[in-house]
């Protein structure tokens, strides 16, 4: 069971690391196309965001903000893979940051073409999400049973 569920952690981290390693080749002095394709949608997202809370947030570097994409994903994947919920947690906390940011479906008319495919990326990005959180559940859960166990006063023998 072990085995298997090494294999299946690494097959879900595979997306990040992959990712992850195609930012990094590409990063650069300018943070690489990564950098280039996530300036509009990063600065869409702010738009929203003052338009519907009225603070506006302080000018982001895109290279810094592709370099912590490329650690969180990098770090949390390597970690995740050999059961760490600290990797859970970077890479919960990536998807997090990144999914309303690059699949922004909510700037777009439902009849256009990009509505649904971003909206497609996005409901795939929460189950990433989901799957991360059950594996943090998961890990709690056992380690709680583990305390409550050791915890059980033992039965006096008369």
């Amino acid at each position: 069971m072990e085995l298997v569920s090494f294999l299946g952690r690494a097959l879900f981290v595979s997306v990040f690391l992959l990712s992850a390693w195609h930012e990094f080749n590409d990063f650069g002095e300018d943070g690489g196309r990564s950098a280039k394709s996530l300036k509009p949608k990063f600065n869409a997202f702010v738009n929203h965001l003052t338009t519907h809370t009225g603070q506006q947030l302080p000018p982001v570097d895109m290279k810094l903000l592709v370099a912590a994409a490329i650690a969180l994903k990098g770090i949390g994947g390597l970690l995740f893979v050999f059961g760490s919920t600290l990797g859970a947690y970077l890479l919960l906390l990536h998807q997090a940051l990144a999914t309303p940011i690059l699949y922004d479906f909510y700037n777009y008319d439902v009849d256009r073409k990009e509505f649904g495919q971003l909206f497609s990326k996005f409901t795939q990005s929460l189950a990433l999400l989901g799957a991360l959180l059950f594996f943090i559940g998961m890990k709690n859960s056992r380690r709680h049973g583990r305390q409550l166990r050791k915890k059980a006063p033992k039965a006096k023998a008369n």
